[in-house]
């Protein structure tokens, strides 16, 4: 992408937080409701939409496909991440009137972190074929450890005692935890989006898409949390077959394009896409259908 671009999205998204910055600060004793935060999550999924077709006009219909099989992965890595935050605030009792803040700032921390990823994750891909072994390896460990994990989890680590033996307020014990999580989620998503796009505009702008709007996000699912029981599941299913097709890919970068006699398949953008839509489909209808028994069961037995 030409410089102009680059400016002109830079531009964009200092804007969009500097708006979300100033609503946060000016609205930060009043507690978000469902009706508000339902809107402003329609806006900025309807301006993800709206930019993914964009792209298709002034760039490629590759592009376009690789923008949103790479937005909706990360707004799904995102919204796992987002019940984490959800756990650590409730954990550390932060008051309702300082969410917004501590949110808004935990969602930047995330956004510089994975700017830094990208540009080491676009420097090493460019240079050197063989990352993509290593890319792929470590997405598919990391479904391994989703797989065995039952529920959304979060441990208070040493740092965050050593910050309450200190006296840290809350708030300030918040946005470390908030900040060290931003980091092991930026570990998986730059990755995994690597493993759909090779363009680093497109792993920029389908990272910042699926972060803005997390705050508002965040006031919408928290109900929802414990409703998406096999959420992490279908995350863990994504990332291996991401996996998988880095390491076909890492194959053919290095000019091996059989194995013991077998060709290497190559696999599509577009079948990425219809994997990733699909295994999210099913994992959130199966989910609200087993939860929603349980909860009539519940009920019964009560």
């Amino acid at each position: 992408m030409s410089s102009t671009v680059w400016a002109i999205t830079f531009a964009g998204l200092f804007t969009v937080l500097a708006i979300d910055l100033s609503i946060a600060i000016l609205r930060r004793n009043i507690e978000t409701s469902f009706k508000e935060a339902a809107t402003w999550t329609v806006i900025y999924v309807t301006a993800a939409i709206i930019f993914g077709i964009s792209v298709g006009q002034w760039s490629t219909s590759q592009a376009q496909s690789e923008f949103f099989a790479g937005w909706i992965t990360e707004y799904s890595l995102s919204i796992d991440n987002l019940f984490i935050f959800i756990i650590i605030l409730a954990r550390l009792k932060i008051a309702k009137s300082k969410e917004q803040l501590v949110l808004l700032i935990g969602i930047i921390m995330a956004l510089v972190l994975r700017g830094i990823f990208i540009l080491l994750g676009a420097a090493a891909v460019e240079r050197y074929t063989w990352v993509f072994f290593i890319f792929g390896a470590f997405l598919l460990l990391t479904a391994l450890k989703l797989q065995g994990e039952s529920d959304h989890e979060w441990k208070e680590g040493k740092l965050i005692l050593w910050l309450k033996k200190r006296g840290s307020s809350p708030v300030t014990i918040a946005l470390f935890a908030l900040a060290f999580t931003d980091l092991i989620f930026a570990l998986d998503s730059i990755p995994a989006i690597f493993g759909l796009t090779k363009d680093p505009y497109i792993v920029f702008t389908a990272n910042v898409f699926a972060l803005m709007g997390l705050r508002q996000l965040y006031f919408l699912i928290g109900g929802l949390m414990k409703r998406l029981i096999y959420l992490t599941k279908g995350l863990s299913l994504i990332l291996a077959f991401i996996g998988v097709k880095l390491i076909l890919e890492a194959f053919h970068g290095i000019e091996i394009h059989t194995l013991l006699g077998v060709h290497i398949p190559e696999i599509s953008t577009q079948l990425s896409l219809v994997v990733i839509i699909g295994t999210l489909a099913i994992t959130a209808i199966s989910s609200l259908v087993v939860s929603g028994k349980r909860g009539i069961n519940k009920a019964n037995h009560h």
